[in-house]
């Protein structure tokens, strides 16, 4: 009796290690790296504060005879009203394009928080230091954005079954 009682409590503790090795994520950032990443965020969302900033001030607030520098409020060829209207169409989407990365720094920063940056969201992969320097938002490791680029799987969906990464 006694060996049976030995041995449950090993399957126990194997059991429990194995819940501990898949539950846990290997620390790959140390917190001098975190700390270089939060700060990397916190300037690039000044820098995307003071852009959105700049263009709405610059090509939404303004009218057409600020901008060209016109006495008069009504453009002399139609031409003159397509630039206009390309420019703004331009700009909003450039502010829409900062607003997404904006999220996405938002987003990164409570990942921070709550002790997960720097971890695939969907594969639980460790994003490598590599990629977060060059976009320190980023969700996915490198292999899941190579299956998102080639149409295997659409951004944020689980791996299908069979799916493996590289």
């Amino acid at each position: 009796m006694k060996k049976n009682t030995t041995t449950n409590k090993k399957a126990a503790q194997n059991t429990t290690a194995n819940k501990k090795r898949v539950v846990r994520v290997k620390k790959h950032l140390s917190k001098k790296d975190i700390e270089y990443f939060r700060q990397l965020l916190l300037d690039k969302m000044q820098e995307i504060i003071g852009d959105v900033a700049f263009i709405e001030g610059e090509a939404l607030k303004k009218s057409r005879s600020d901008a060209a520098g016109d006495l008069s409020s009504m453009p002399i060829h139609m031409a003159d009203i397509g630039t206009d209207n390309y420019e703004q169409a331009f700009a909003l989407d450039l502010l829409d394009s900062e607003r997404k990365i904006l999220d996405d720094v938002v987003w990164a920063l409570g990942r921070i928080d709550e002790k997960s940056y720097g971890v695939c969201e969907v594969t639980g992969r460790p994003i490598p230091k590599a990629r977060l320097e060059a976009k320190p938002w980023a969700r996915y490791c490198v292999e899941y954005v190579r299956l998102v680029e080639k149409g295997v799987v659409t951004r944020g969906e689980p791996l299908p079954d069979g799916v493996e990464l590289d």
